[in-house]
């Protein structure tokens, strides 16, 4: 029987381990969100991606500690959340902002971020550096960052000594990011897709739903067997639980050299999403 990659893992730089696909939480409102956590669960994700910002890490804790309680084991699971940075960033802020999150999620955070970072402030730095600190305390586990340019990860390289394990940016084959993989790779850093699918946009492609059709599969799943085989990790969000178990069922086909191909020729640089130097 197909591996599932909601069980296959990806080493990190810093000695653990994350599944390659997990489920996201972007705009799942908190009303929704244990409902969808369980069904995530239920399905056999291992990876919750979620953040301050989305407003429901409360529920979502809800629905990890009710899995627990059920008797899914806890060591399993990998919990991220991220520090949204706004008004505030920097060494307090990001200490204040992870409390929260950790008293809201009533869990451990397994991977905690920086969301975005904020370049035009100057204090992505200093924040790196609190989380460290955290890290070192035991209360984190692994240290990540999200919309971080090379230039970016580089500073933190250069002037903390310390590497992130992950970086989650936006990427799908509109915009698929070689560049900054290949320096992850050199750095030993997990390239994570958020907006795997393109908000949806891409699955109208003609050549995507030419493969799906070839392969009796759906277009989402070829992006995402897509992403598998770039070799990094990736967090599609669905809200329905028929969708999100058809995106994990992608174990059982891989895609060939021509349609690799055929895909790398959809790359426009488009981004759904903002870009990294532009929120501040």
């Amino acid at each position: 029987m197909p591996r599932s990659p909601a069980t296959d893992e990806l080493a990190l730089n810093d000695g653990h381990r994350i599944p390659a696909l997990g489920f996201g939480l972007y705009k799942v409102a908190a009303a929704e969100a244990r409902r969808v956590v369980a069904a995530g669960l239920d399905a056999g994700y291992r990876l919750v991606d979620g953040a301050e910002l989305y407003g429901n890490e409360r529920e979502v804790g809800e629905a990890v500690r009710r899995a627990v309680d059920e008797g899914l084991p806890r060591g399993e699971l990998t919990l991220t959340s991220k520090f949204w940075g706004d008004p505030d960033q920097g060494a307090d802020a990001l200490r204040s902002s992870f409390t929260a999150s950790e008293s809201a999620l009533g869990s451990p955070i397994d991977v905690y971020m920086i969301h975005w970072p904020r370049p035009a402030r100057g204090q992505f730095v200093e924040t790196w550096r609190a989380m460290i600190e955290l890290r070192d305390a035991g209360r984190i586990r692994t240290l990540g960052v999200s919309n971080f340019t090379q230039q970016h990860v580089q500073r933190l390289i250069d002037e903390t000594g310390v590497t992130p394990a992950i970086n989650q940016v936006e990427s799908h084959p509109w915009l698929p990011q070689h560049e900054l993989r290949a320096f992850h790779r050199q750095h030993g850093i997990i390239t994570q897709a958020w907006s795997p699918l393109g908000r949806a946009r891409v699955l109208d492609d003609p050549s995507i739903r030419g493969i799906a059709e070839a392969r009796g599969v759906s277009p989402a799943q070829v992006i995402i067997r897509w992403h598998l085989q770039l070799g990094g990790a990736l967090i599609p969000k669905s809200t329905h639980a028929e969708r999100l178990r058809q995106n994990l069922d992608v174990g059982g086909f891989a895609l060939g050299d021509d349609e690799m191909a055929q895909i790398a020729g959809l790359e426009t640089g488009e981004r759904t999403g903002t870009h990294p130097d532009d929120r501040q």
